[in-house]
């Protein structure tokens, strides 16, 4: 078989996500910023390729088809990814690793995520790629990040829950393969799932939103906005953090750890086996 079995994916996993846990904190961070990187590009590629479509369901297919190959180059390049590493919850339980261990890694891994997609975004905003179309591409993008920051709190809880079920869905099916054509289209399907039904994940929310917000403080882009009669009162720094970034993260931590308490009691501990 071309194919790990689930039970050997769960092993994979928990001796993986041990090693996750005693990386070295810089290594750990480095590694952070490039998936960090990697996402952010994923989200700078949609919002180009979809920012001057006007049919909701074509813009959505669109970002769906483009942004997974983000999350395939983070798997691939073995960078280290907050969400994906929710799923440290297969090594704890299986007696691998320990609980402040991977606390220490959640922590590390969100914050060199978050540098990574900031520089992604102040690149964006700061180098003059969002004057796509006359600067349209700007004020797409501030309307994605302020419709971003006025969800409801409970509802951005309940679409990270779902968001990373998925994102760690894509990392475990990516890992089950042993082919780059496997590890890919492993990772491709759950990921453009989440994207074309508009679930919320944090750190891709990490370029979305500071890029909206950057392009709001440009002169040039907030008289687009003003122009086209955009909305912008949710778009602030303070609901960035407090409306989405708090409870997206919050479901993301849910979701993927639940996903890998569910996978190592089905596959990976001994009574199952």
């Amino acid at each position: 078989m071309n194919l790990f079995t689930p039970k050997e994916c769960a092993a994979n996993y928990a001796a993986a996500g041990r090693a996750k846990t005693q990386m070295p904190i810089l290594k750990m961070f480095l590694l952070a910023v490039l998936a960090g990187f990697f996402i952010a590009m994923g989200g700078a590629v949609t919002n180009t390729a979809a920012h001057s479509i006007d049919n909701v369901g074509v813009a959505r297919m669109v970002c769906g088809l483009l942004f997974p190959f983000g999350l395939a180059i983070v798997v691939l390049t073995g960078a280290e990814l907050f969400t994906g590493n929710t799923l440290i919850t297969i090594s704890v339980l299986d007696g691998q690793a320990v609980v402040p261990g991977m606390l220490r890694n959640w922590g590390v891994v969100y914050l060199g995520n978050a540098a990574g997609a900031m520089l992604v975004a102040a690149g964006c905003a700061f180098g003059g790629q969002l004057n796509y179309s006359g600067g349209q591409l700007a004020v797409f993008t501030m309307k994605l990040a302020a419709g971003k920051c006025a969800l409801p709190m409970s509802g951005a809880v309940i679409l990270g829950i779902l968001c990373n079920v998925l994102v760690t869905a894509g990392v475990l099916l990516s890992l089950s393969a042993k082919d780059l054509t496997g590890r890919v289209v492993g990772a491709y399907l759950p990921v453009a799932f989440f994207v074309i039904c508009g679930f919320e994940h944090c750190i891709a929310n990490l370029f979305y939103i500071p890029v909206g917000l950057l392009a709001k403080a440009i002169p040039a882009y907030a008289v687009l906005a003003e122009e086209a009669t955009l909305d912008l009162s949710a778009l602030t720094w303070g609901n960035f953090l407090l409306r989405n970034l708090l409870p997206v993260t919050a479901g993301n931590i849910i979701g993927g750890a639940a996903m890998g308490a569910l996978y190592w009691y089905c596959h990976g501990r001994k009574e199952a086996q």
